[in-house]
């Protein structure tokens, strides 16, 4: 049974590092959640070692850039790896003519890779870091375009995996929308964000870099986002603090409140075991 505990301090005496999603567990995309920076915090000065891993599709200085002035402590952690630098790897190795779809600021993706953007009918493979209005877009929107490209075979790279994310009070949809239609189209993908096992690597191998060997029971993740941040980590072999006021909330939380039964029919329907959960990381 999942366990719901009250302050996260409650558990950290079982644990050595922890991996902690971003966008959703310590901020909302406007401010950050001052509570949950304490507590990470707090785990550091206690022992742990704590990476952040998110699904952003930017590299980690960038995501450094943006936590820090939302309000994010940078005391909350040690490092930071992102879907963005581990998915520069799939893009180096891909054809070097690229449709691109995504924000202006989501380009720093391409910083530095020998890779040529182009018009769609000249593309040797497609590089999704987002949508491009995501607030008045949804997946559906990118069909028409992306049609032709799946007819003629051409590979998506899906720089972030997330389906949404949670954006003050609006749920807004990320490139891994547009990697489900692509894939719905006939279209095949490459993801390396969560909840795909390459990012985890990278976040295991920073965690031995600042505490050293420490085995799998001895590190836990914490995140909101059932496809991406539990079913990842629960994949690879982690234990599980289940962030449950995130982009899933309205599945079990009535007036306010966390239904305990509905919760617990969720997590059943998504096939699901976090070993603890809480409204929110405090």
């Amino acid at each position: 049974m999942t366990q719901r505990i009250q302050s996260f301090d409650e558990i950290t005496r079982h644990y050595d590092a922890v991996l902690c999603d971003v966008w959703g567990v310590l901020h909302n995309g406007v401010e950050a959640f001052a509570a949950a920076s304490e507590a990470l915090a707090a785990a550091r000065a206690a022992g742990l070692a704590v990476v952040l891993i998110t699904n952003s599709p930017r590299p980690h200085p960038g995501v450094k850039a943006q936590i820090r002035g939302l309000g994010v402590l940078d005391a909350a952690y040690d490092r930071i790896v992102t879907s963005g630098d581990v998915t520069r790897s799939l893009i180096a190795a891909g054809p070097r003519k690229i449709h691109f779809i995504g924000t202006e600021r989501d380009r720093a993706l391409l910083d530095g890779l020998d890779v040529e953007p182009v018009a769609p009918e000249a593309a040797e493979i497609i590089v999704c870091a987002g949508l491009r209005e995501d607030e008045i877009e949804t997946a559906e929107d990118y069909r028409g375009e992306l049609t032709p490209l799946a007819a003629r075979g051409l590979p998506l790279i899906c720089a972030n995996p997330d389906l949404v994310v949670e954006r003050g009070h609006k749920i807004v949809p990320c490139a891994g929308a547009i990697a489900v239609l692509y894939e719905q189209i006939g279209g095949t993908t490459r993801i390396a964000g969560k909840p795909h096992r390459p990012i985890y690597e990278r976040s295991l191998a920073e965690v031995r870099a600042v505490r050293g060997d420490v085995a799998l029971n001895r590190i836990v993740a914490i995140g909101d986002g059932m496809p991406t941040d539990i079913r990842g980590a629960e994949a690879a072999g982690l234990d599980v603090v289940y962030i449950s006021g995130g982009i899933h909330a309205a599945e079990y939380v009535v007036d306010g409140r966390t239904d305990e039964a509905r919760l617990s029919a969720f997590l059943a329907r998504e096939n699901a075991s976090p070993k603890w959960w809480m409204p929110r990381l405090q």
